[in-house]
C-alpha cells in the first residue's frame, strides 16, 4: 500500500506536529499506510509534550518534490563487465530498451552500451580479439563442453579455412589461437600441438579420443557447436565480454534523490535518451528513459494545521493532496481533483481530529488523547484565547479525562517549558512560529511566542528591529512583525519592521505607535491580529 505523509506547516507549533501524528494514527486504524512528518525541528513546548506522553518525534521530510528514485524507472537494470555481448543484447531486447549500464561486481559505473555500439562492432570492430570465458562461448555458439581447463578465454581467432599444409607452412597458428575448425583431422592434431587455447569443432564433428587425450595433456580447451564453420565465426564476436566495446564517454548521470524538476532541466540541454540512475554512494541502480518520465508518481500527503503553499511543504505543487483538515482562514492552494477539506472554525485542529475520531468511532489511546489535548491547550492558551469554542472545551473535558490529566496544571507546565528562550538565538525565537500571508500583491511575515519572561526579549529590543528590517527587505516582505505574547498579562507586545508601524497604528486604532508597543488582551493571530493587518493593508 502506498505511503502517505501527513504534515502540519513549515514551522510547527505543538497542535500542527500533535495533529499530524493525531490524525496518522486514526487513518491506520482506518486502513490507510499514512507516517506524520515535521517539516523542520521542534520547539520546545513540543518536544516537552511528546517526551510526558513517550511518543517519539516524528521523522524530517525536507520536501514533498518527486524525486527519481519515485519514478517507474527500469530497476536492477545493468550488465556485468565480464558478461558477454550477446548476454547484454537479449537484456536489452527483453526490456525493450537500447542502452544498458555496464558496471563491475561492485554495482560501480563503468560505462553505458547500447545497440548502436554492437552494431558499429559488427561492422568496424576487431574480430580477431578475444576475450571473455568458456561459459560465454558455449552460450553463444549453443555449444557443447568436450574439455575445459580454463574459465578466461582470450587470444586471437582463427579459422582453419586454408589447406593443412598451407596452415602448418605459412599460417602458423600460435599457442593463444582460438580456433575454428571442421571435421580436418590433420589441423587438429595440428592445433592440440600448438597448445592453443580454445578449439571449436563444428557441424557437431567427434573429436578422436587421441586428440582429446593430446588435448588434455597440452591444455587445450575443446568446444562443440552445431553451426557451420561460418555461421559460427559471425556469432563469435558476441561472446567477447561488454568491457571491449563500453563506452565510457558523455555518460551522464542522475542521482536517486534529484528531483524530477532539476532532471528535466538537466536533461533539456543535454538531450540525451537515457541516463544512468544511481544512489547517494555511486552504486547503479538501473536506468532512466526521459520519453517515460512523467508526473504519476507524485507523493502522496495530507495537510493539518494549513491550508497554503507559503507555510507547506516545498515542491507541494508536485505533490498529491488527498485531505486537508484546518481551522485557518482558506488559502490559495488548488487541486485537480476533489478533496476532504474539512475546516472549523475552532481553537485547534485537534479539535476537529477529535471529532474525527468519534465520528468514525476509533477508541482514543491515552497517549493519542493526551497529544491531542495538549495542541488544544496550546493554541487556545488553556482556553483562555479569543478563538476558544464551546467545542474545544467539550474536547479537552474528555481528552482529559481519557489522558487522565489535570489540564489547567498541565497546560501551565507545557506552556512553561515552551516559553524558555534559553540558548535560542534571536532568528529562532523569531522563526519559532512564523508565518508569511499573501496581501493583495504584498506578502507580510507574522512571528509570535509565548513568554513568561518579556524583559528577555525587551532588553536586546534594538537587535531584534534590525533583525526584522534585514528580514524584510532580503526576502521581499512589506513588513516583519514579532509578536511576544505575555501569558500572565494576557496580552501582546509589538517588535516590528519600519514599513510597519503606521500599519499597527491604524489596525489597532492606538493613539500612538513605538517599538514594543503593548496590545491589552490581543493573544490570537489567527483572529485577533491577522484580520485586522489584512482590512488595512486592502482599505488603504
Amino acid at each position: 500500500m502506498e505511503k502517505v505523509y501527513i504534515f502540519g506547516h513549515r514551522n510547527p507549533d505543538t497542535d500542527s506536529v500533535t495533529a499530524a501524528i493525531t490524525l496518522s494514527y486514526l487513518k491506520n486504524k482506518l486502513g490507510m499506510n499514512t507516517v506524520p512528518v515535521v517539516l523542520s525541528s521542534i520547539n520546545n513546548e513540543t518536544k516537552f509534550v511528546l517526551d510526558y506522553f513517550k511518543v517519539p518525534v516524528p521523522i524530517f521530510l525536507n520536501d514533498v518534490k518527486i524525486t527519481i528514485k519515485d519514478l517507474s524507472y527500469k530497476k536492477n537494470y545493468t550488465i556485468l563487465k565480464d558478461q558477454s555481448i550477446y548476454d547484454a543484447y537479449i537484456k536489452m531486447e527483453k526490456a525493450g530498451i537500447s542502452k544498458i549500464p555496464v558496471v563491475d561486481g561492485e554495482k560501480n559505473l563503468l560505462g553505458i552500451l547500447s545497440m548502436k555500439d554492437i552494431a558499429r562492432f559488427e561492422f568496424i570492430g576487431d574480430y580477431n580479439k578475444i576475450d571473455t570465458y568458456y561459459d560465454s562461448i558455449l552460450t553463444v555458439i549453443d555449444g557443447k563442453e568436450i574439455y575445459k581447463c580454463s574459465d578466461i578465454i582470450t587470444g586471437n581467432l582463427r579459422v582453419a579455412g586454408y589447406r593443412s599444409s598451407t596452415i602448418i607452412n605459412e599460417e602458423k597458428i600460435e599457442e593463444n589461437d582460438i580456433v575454428i575448425v571442421g571435421d580436418r583431422h590433420s589441423i587438429i592434431e595440428y592445433a592440440i600441438n600448438r597448445g592453443v587455447k580454445l578449439l571449436i569443432l563444428t557441424g557437431n564433428h567427434e573429436l578422436k579420443k587421441e586428440h582429446l587425450k593430446m588435448a588434455k595433456q597440452n591444455k587445450v580447451n575443446i568446444i562443440s557447436t552445431p553451426y557451420d564453420t561460418l555461421t559460427t565465426a559471425k556469432k563469435f564476436n558476441f561472446a567477447n565480454n561488454v568491457i571491449t566495446i563500453v563506452n565510457d564517454d558523455k555518460v551522464l548521470c542522475i542521482e536517486e534523490n534529484a528531483s524530477l524538476s532539476d532532471f528535466i532541466a538537466i536533461a533539456n540541454k543535454t538531450r540525451y535518451s537515457y541516463y544512468p540512475v544511481i544512489s547517494s554512494n555511486n552504486k547503479c541502480l538501473g536506468i532512466l528513459r526521459y520519453s517515460d518520465v512523467g508526473y504519476n508518481n507524485r507523493k502522496k500527503v495530507i495537510l493539518v494545521d494549513h491550508n497554503s503553499y507559503e507555510q507547506s511543504a516545498i515542491g507541494l505543487d508536485e505533490a498529491e493532496i488527498l485531505e486537508i483538515i484546518d481551522h485557518h482562514n482558506i488559502g490559495a492552494i488548488g487541486t485537480n481533483m476533489p478533496i476532504n477539506f474539512r475546516n472549523m472554525p475552532v481553537g485547534s485542529t485537534n479539535t476537529i481530529i477529535y471529532i474525527l475520531y468519534n465520528e468514525n468511532k476509533i477508541k482514543i489511546p491515552k497517549d493519542m488523547a493526551g497529544l491531542m489535548l495538549s495542541g488544544i491547550l496550546s493554541d487556545t492558551l488553556i482556553l483562555n484565547s479569543p478563538t476558544t469554542t464551546e467545542i474545544d472545551k467539550e474536547a479537552v473535558k474528555a481528552l482529559s479525562k481519557i489522558a487522565k490529566i489535570d489540564y489547567k496544571k498541565y497546560g501551565f507546565e507545557m506552556l512553561k517549558a515552551g516559553s524558555s528562550l534559553k540558548e535560542k538565538t534571536k532568528e529562532e525565537i523569531l522563526y519559532t512560529d512564523f508565518k508569511i500571508y499573501p496581501v493583495l500583491d504584498d506578502k507580510i511575515g507574522l512571528g509570535q511566542i509565548s513568554t513568561l519572561n518579556v524583559e528577555e526579549i525587551m532588553s536586546e529590543k534594538e537587535e531584534y528591529i534590525k533583525l526584522l528590517n534585514d528580514i524584510s527587505n532580503h526576502n521581499g516582505y512589506r513588513f516583519v512583525i514579532l509578536f511576544i505574547t505575555d501569558i500572565i498579562k494576557n496580552g501582546t507586545y509589538c517588535l516590528y519592521s519600519d514599513e510597519a508601524g503606521d500599519i499597527i497604528k491604524r489596525a489597532f486604532k492606538l493613539k500612538s505607535i513605538d517599538q514594543g508597543v503593548f496590545l491589552k488582551d490581543i493573544i490570537s493571530r489567527k483572529k485577533q491580529i491577522l484580520p485586522k493587518l489584512m482590512m488595512e493593508m486592502e482599505n488603504n
